[in-house]
């Protein structure tokens, strides 16, 4: 399910305001569903297993709201497995096997999501990802579409002892870059993003262009506000530095 088929009312509690000074100077973004179109890669995957398995496809618009909460879900809602069947680790470590060979054929930056690294780095600031995804995953992803050298630190789901929703992540990123928590705003599509932000000391945004279902609840997540567009988040960072006389 796409972002718009998700209730007004749901979105208008977290509409975006205008924030208070001081704006952040450091970008970190989610990965699936907040900076890249993953689910194409990740529901054909899936699919490529389902038909290994002598099973139908699934309808892509019922698998890409489960997209950012990982492999094991998916097996769940693939499988109708719990993860404490046998046959639930082997499903997984084959899906991850399938999906690590088509990483990024049909993924994308979501539409602006390019501008918005664009005139982050204009300012002078940075910008960073932090996701659950696993490295040997995480790694090829971002080389393939040209952002490795561009990002400024990567914090994989096992780069740190604890993935999110605990906020350990969030502040290895910072300081990696050096960069106080409460100088970075943090922008994710689940609520375990919003939770690791917030425990974090950072600001926080939902993307409700990512991977949001009608049963999410982000007025309850406690974000900064929702953005329905990347372009929006640009109004949370430091304005441009004031040109050389």
């Amino acid at each position: 399910m796409m972002a718009n088929d998700i209730p007004a009312g749901a979105r208008q509690a977290v509409a975006p305001r205008t924030p208070s000074l001081p704006l952040s100077r450091c970008l970190l973004l989610d990965l699936d569903g907040t900076l890249v179109d993953t689910a194409p890669d990740m529901i054909g995957a899936l699919n490529t297993l389902r038909r290994e398995n002598a099973l139908a496809e699934l309808d892509p618009a019922i698998v890409r709201p489960h997209v950012s909460h990982g492999a094991r879900m998916l097996i769940r809602l693939g499988f109708g497995l719990l993860e404490d069947d046998p046959r639930f680790e082997p499903l997984r470590t084959r899906f991850l096997d399938i999906y690590a060979g088509r990483v990024a054929e049909e993924s994308r930056l979501f539409p602006g999501m390019g501008e918005v690294l664009d005139e982050v780095e204009r300012r002078g600031l940075c910008w960073g990802v932090v996701t659950n995804k696993p490295a040997r995953l995480t790694q090829p992803l971002l080389a393939a579409i040209g952002l490795d050298t561009r990002t400024a630190c990567i914090v994989s789901g096992d780069t740190t002892a604890r993935a999110k929703p605990h906020p350990e992540p969030l502040l290895h990123a910072a300081r990696m870059l050096t960069t106080p928590p409460a100088s970075c705003l943090y922008v994710g599509d689940a609520e375990r993003d919003i939770e690791a932000g917030r425990r974090a000391g950072m600001r926080t945004l939902v993307a409700g262009f990512g991977y949001l279902a009608a049963s999410d609840r982000p007025q309850d997540w406690m974000a900064d506000a929702l953005v329905e567009h990347p372009a929006q988040i640009l109004d949370w960072l430091d304005p441009a530095p004031p040109a050389r006389p």
